[in-house]
């Protein structure tokens, strides 16, 4: 697969023309798993309204690069594509989105959730939630130690 793999857009995106792009009529697949986050009206327990995202344009391009590039090396893949959303979102859009492709399903089910683990955890993003008590600023990065362990990542190692 050539191109670009990964999308950091304010655009709502449709996951069967992404994967349709992705597959780009390569034969040798015959798995494509794929993930779709969207945002919820809660966090911590509390409501939210609407939620604004940033990044750091091209560092966090890069950083996903990276990954995407360390999942080629651990999985047998074809391919991969993530596109994650910043600006102002509201409950029930599309936020983010992972496809990969491969001959064999095992390894796009492990390569998407290993991608999915590393946005959860390691992807400089920032989120500013509407609450009913204001608006705050949080690190959208989880802490998930569980998960950084299953894939052998230290927390901040990206």
């Amino acid at each position: 697969m050539s191109g670009p793999r990964v999308f950091i857009q304010t655009a709502d995106f449709d996951l069967a023309k992404e994967v349709a792009a992705l597959r780009a009529d390569d034969k040798r697949v015959g798995a494509v798993c794929s993930f779709v986050g969207t945002v919820r009206d809660r966090n911590d327990g509390d409501a939210v309204a609407s939620m604004e995202l940033e990044h750091y344009p091209g560092m966090t391009e890069k950083s996903i690069e990276a990954m995407i590039d360390e999942a080629h090396r651990r999985f047998d893949i074809l391919g991969a594509r993530v596109i994650h959303r910043v600006g102002l979102l509201q409950p029930l859009d599309q936020i983010m989105m992972v496809a990969v492709i491969s001959a064999h399903r095992g390894q796009s089910f492990q390569a998407c959730e290993f991608l999915m683990d590393y946005l959860k955890t390691q992807a400089p993003f920032w989120k500013k939630e509407q609450t009913p008590e204001g608006a705050r600023w949080v690190d959208a990065r989880v802490d998930d130690d569980a998960a950084l362990a299953r894939w052998g990542i230290q927390a901040g190692n990206a």
